[in-house]
Formats: structure tokens, sequence, C-alpha cells
């Protein structure tokens, strides 16, 4: 499974909005600065995700985003199945292997379902990138 740039912008923009949660609304432009990120390319992103109900516009001079839930309760697996759609190993599985790629598959989901947008912020915040887990 290969990540696109739509998922892994898509993570940090969302982990930017929780680790400024609570300070009114951030525009795209300011999130586009802080993470060298294509402010262009994340206007293509923000429409999904406010779609999904995990994000909401705030509109008018001092407007932008804020995380629609909790960091707390949006996880990066929500962010990436929005943005990426299901997560898949194989596209035409072959019927003997077909077990092992739904374990790979679940395993992954799992991981992606237990960190939430808080645990990554908290982890950026402390300068801690490197995450464990075994699959």
């Amino acid at each position: 499974m290969k990540l696109s740039t739509k998922g892994r912008y898509g993570v940090t923009l969302m982990v930017d909005l929780a680790l400024y949660q609570g300070e009114g609304p951030i525009s795209l432009k300011t999130i586009a600065e802080r993470e060298d990120l294509s402010e262009h390319y994340l206007e293509q992103l923000i429409a999904p995700l406010r779609n999904a109900g995990l994000v909401r516009s705030i509109r008018g001079a001092y407007g932008g985003y804020v995380l629609a839930k909790s960091p707390n309760e949006i996880t990066v697996g929500d962010v990436i199945r929005v943005l990426e759609g299901p997560i898949t190993i194989v596209d035409n599985p072959d019927d003997e292997l077909n077990y092992l790629w739904e374990e790979v598959r679940n395993a992954i989901n799992q991981v992606l379902d237990s960190v939430t947008l808080a645990d990554v912020a908290e982890r950026k915040k402390t300068g801690g990138d490197n995450f464990m887990y075994y699959i």
C-alpha cells in the first residue's frame, strides 16, 4: 500500500488544525506556510474533509477552518479513508492468498484507527516523530 500526497498532505493539514485547536479559525494560507505545502493543493483537500464532517469552515475576514470534532475523536484512518478511499492491498487477490491480504489490510486499518489527531499533534509538539507499530 502506498499513500498518495492526498493522504499525506491531508493528515498534515488535519494535524495542524489539531495543534492550533481553540485558537480560532485557521486559513489554508497559514497552514500552507507553516507546513510548507501548496495552498492550492490544500484547497482541493479541504472540500472532502468538510463534506465528511471532519472540518467546519468559518466565513468572514478572520475566517478559516476548524476541526468539527475534538482531535481525540478523529483518527488518522478517518482522514485517510475520506481522501484515499478504502484501504486495499491488492486489486485482484489470488484466492489462495486472499486470507493473507485480508489480515494485512485489517492490521493496517487497526493501526490507522488507533492513532488520533491528538496523538500525532502531541508527538509533533514534543519533537517525537517516530511511531512504532507492530503488524
